[in-house]
């Protein structure tokens, strides 16, 4: 047997010490922040009454993909509400929002940096692999440690396993736009930040788009090992049921992130790829406002020519 070993354990152990010892008050100041955003999410989903929140899911489920959609979001948020599991519905979907939208503001501008630089793109892909192949459980000891037992850890936990997707999805919309686009812009003058914001961010929103969706899915994919480390919500419903072997509980916390989770799917889903019925009225409203600017300038065009031609058939006649 070999008795040479190498203490890789031991010195990632010393480190993390290290960055608690050193770093303390600046994670402190992470988790109140990351803790107050989640509990302002998580009163404005809680507080209202809860046929409030079932109208405005249903007329934003209306707004992106119609009518059949706004009926299927009211026929499964009523049925958490029936298996009253509606305020941990609203607690896990807080935790989900506040880490999704860290995740994709930190992972978007990662990946338009990789785009945009081949060196970042080296070094991102190592970290991002690193990030999807390490088990989830293995974030909560030191997220357990630097951000203690609450919400906070899961939090955390899910930012690093959800963003990964987003970054490459993003890399690749951006890497996947034509050239020759690219390269007309640049020959009418626009500056790299223009061709970024007008050019390339449009062309590749499907694809942006489609890593967002997949981070949300991934981030409600972490909702029992959340609540495992006290975060509450659904996953610690999942957690007690399967403590205590409760089949009902498990299948009832269970569907309803099922249900959580086909809603935000379906609605990142229609946003990515466009053609709402709110795109088309915005679209629709914009043309006729255009139609009616056109019809107006070409009357006032037809008008100023009508203003200039008189005072000359006024000369004419005048000299007859």
């Amino acid at each position: 047997m070999n008795d040479f070993r190498i203490p890789l354990g031991t010195w990632v152990e010393g480190f993390v010490d290290w960055v608690t010892n050193t770093f303390g008050l600046l994670f402190d100041i992470i988790r109140a922040v990351f803790k107050g955003a989640f509990e302002g999410v998580d009163f404005l989903l809680v507080s209202p009454p809860f046929w409030v929140i079932i109208v405005l899911a249903a007329a934003l489920a209306y707004a992106t993909r119609g009518w059949k959609f706004a009926v299927g979001t009211v026929v499964g948020l009523t049925l958490i509400l029936g298996v009253d599991q509606w305020e941990n519905a609203m607690d896990t979907l807080a935790l989900v929002l506040v880490a999704s939208v860290i995740a994709i503001a930190i992972s978007v501008p990662l990946g338009i940096l990789a785009a945009k630089s081949s060196a970042a793109s080296a070094a991102i892909r190592p970290v991002l692999d690193f990030m999807q192949t390490m088990p989830a459980f293995v974030y909560l000891i030191p997220a357990l440690i630097l951000f203690r037992i609450g919400v906070v850890p899961g939090i955390v936990a899910t930012i690093i396993f959800a963003m990964a997707p987003g970054v490459r999805l993003t890399e690749l919309g951006i890497r996947g736009v034509d050239h020759e686009v690219v390269e007309a812009g640049q020959a009418f003058g626009a500056s790299p930040s223009r061709i970024l914001r007008q050019i390339q961010l449009p062309l590749a929103m499907p694809t942006i788009m489609a890593g967002i969706n997949q981070v949300i899915m991934l981030s409600l994919s972490m909702v029992v090992i959340a609540g495992m480390v006290g975060a509450g919500g659904l996953g610690a419903q999942v957690v007690a049921a399967l403590n205590r072997i409760d089949v009902a509980l498990g299948f009832e916390a269970g569907l309803a992130v099922v249900i959580l989770a086909i809603y935000l799917d379906r609605l990142t889903a229609a946003l990515g790829k466009g053609g709402t019925p709110l795109g088309h009225y915005l679209t629709a409203r914009k043309r006729r406002r255009q139609t009616a600017a056109a019809a107006t300038e070409k009357a006032q065009d037809q008008q100023d020519q009508q203003d200039q031609q008189a005072p000359q058939l006024a000369g004419t006649t005048a000299r007859a």
